[in-house]
């Protein structure tokens, strides 16, 4: 399965994580746990409505910093 960044997004916990745990191909099905980039172990919540969830400031961060890619507006 192609991954171009070492980290993929899941969301649990009321938002959007992002993670360095195996990826199913299917993707993190609704009920596993991750480890998140933010320091959790979260139960993913793999549903449309939870993809609408924000996205995690502290993962965020953290999956800029691994893909190489500054944050808009940062200096």
């Amino acid at each position: 399965m192609y991954r171009p960044h070492p980290f993929s997004w899941v969301p649990a916990d009321g938002a959007r994580h992002a993670s360095t745990d195996t990826k199913p191909t299917s993707g993190y099905p609704t009920g596993i746990c991750v480890a998140t980039l933010c320091g959790h172990q979260l139960i993913a919540d793999n549903t449309e409505l939870a993809w609408l969830w924000d996205t995690c400031p502290d993962c965020n961060v953290k999956a800029h910093k691994l893909a190489g890619v500054p944050m808009a507006g940062a200096r």
